[in-house]
């Protein structure tokens, strides 16, 4: 009988403490997938078509199709040869972390190139009547940045706010940024301000690939903190603060703004699946799903998707389902 007990109220104090205190402590595992699966820095929609398409770092954009979320084919890559712009930013042409959309009636392919450790590095854009591969236009250079400035222009994500058009982006060099883009066009506005959402008060200020939703009244700014690219050695992890406006100030659950370091923990390494991150979110017959990156820890650490669904607390703060 005591032991009951003990067992009941030990729920009861479970269900009282916040979702943030409660995710703190187990994760879910991803929903389960076949066919292709090795990506990193994933982007992933739903086509007006039907099916899914997936891009990622890695070839010339690297592509993945499915029809039914679960089963995943190599669909190539998003251009059949990189272009020559890309030249400026590295010897191969490499691009990183890609962001899809559908807008205006057109797909919009968002990308940066750049070599590691170095801010010298460029956001470009492309557009496509399907979304598919082989089906990109590029438009050249969104955003760029140099040695002199106190950002890096990889890592975008678009969104539609309030009637205008913005980007988050950002890693390292003072963190997460943001710049209001021309619908037109896609690029940035000339002259716009370069808004600060989040940054860690101890370098190399590892934080990067945001990701911005809202839900409700409230935005909420997704980011992959610590350290990426190290196989099973990598300790990224996800985490979330909100804004009632698009362009900050983000806090987290307890207040604290992430321009000082703060960001709910939303899902973080466990078991096989270690360092968790280069998330995106995308909605799927009126739910979101987290896409994102693991190192499958029994693979050598090969990098694989992560998918899972997100709820949202009656407090509006999200959860990894």
């Amino acid at each position: 009988m005591r032991q009951r007990l003990a067992t009941l109220l030990a729920a009861a104090t479970l269900a009282l403490l916040p979702a943030t205190a409660q995710a703190s402590t187990t994760y879910p595992d991803p929903q389960p997938v076949t066919g292709r699966r090795i990506i990193h820095d994933p982007t992933v929609l739903r086509l007006k078509s039907g099916g899914y398409v997936a891009y990622s770092t890695g070839g010339i954009i690297g592509a993945r199709t499915s029809k039914d979320r679960v089963h995943w084919d190599d669909a190539g890559n998003a251009f059949a040869a990189p272009p020559s712009w890309w030249y400026e930013y590295n010897a191969t042409g490499d691009p990183w972390a890609p962001d899809i959309s559908y807008r205006a009636g057109r797909y919009w392919l968002y990308y940066a190139v750049s070599s590691w450790g170095t801010n010298h590095s460029a956001i470009g854009v492309a557009t496509s009547p399907t979304g598919l591969p082989g089906t990109w236009t590029d438009h050249g250079k969104v955003l760029t940045s140099g040695t002199t400035d106190a950002w890096n222009a990889i890592d975008p994500a678009v969104i539609h706010a309030d009637g205008r058009l913005w980007m988050s982006f950002g890693s390292y060099w003072t963190g997460i940024r943001m710049v209001e883009l021309n619908p037109m066009t896609g690029k940035a506005v000339q002259g716009a301000t370069v808004h600060h959402l989040a940054t860690r008060p101890d370098a190399p200020y590892a934080v990067e690939g945001p990701y911005i939703v809202r839900h409700g009244r409230s935005y909420y700014l997704f980011a992959s903190y610590d350290q990426c690219c190290a196989g099973v050695h990598s300790t990224y992890k996800i985490r979330v603060g909100r804004s009632t406006s698009v362009t900050g100030p983000y806090v987290d659950s307890t207040g604290t703004s992430l321009l000082d370091g703060g960001g709910d923990l939303l899902l973080e390494g466990h078991g096989r699946y270690v360092g968790t991150g280069g998330e995106s979110i995308f909605r799927d017959r009126g739910r979101d799903v987290l896409a994102y990156h693991y190192y499958d820890a029994e693979d050598d650490g090969t990098p694989k998707l992560g998918l899972n669904r997100l709820s949202w607390t009656r407090d509006g703060w999200p959860r990894v389902l």
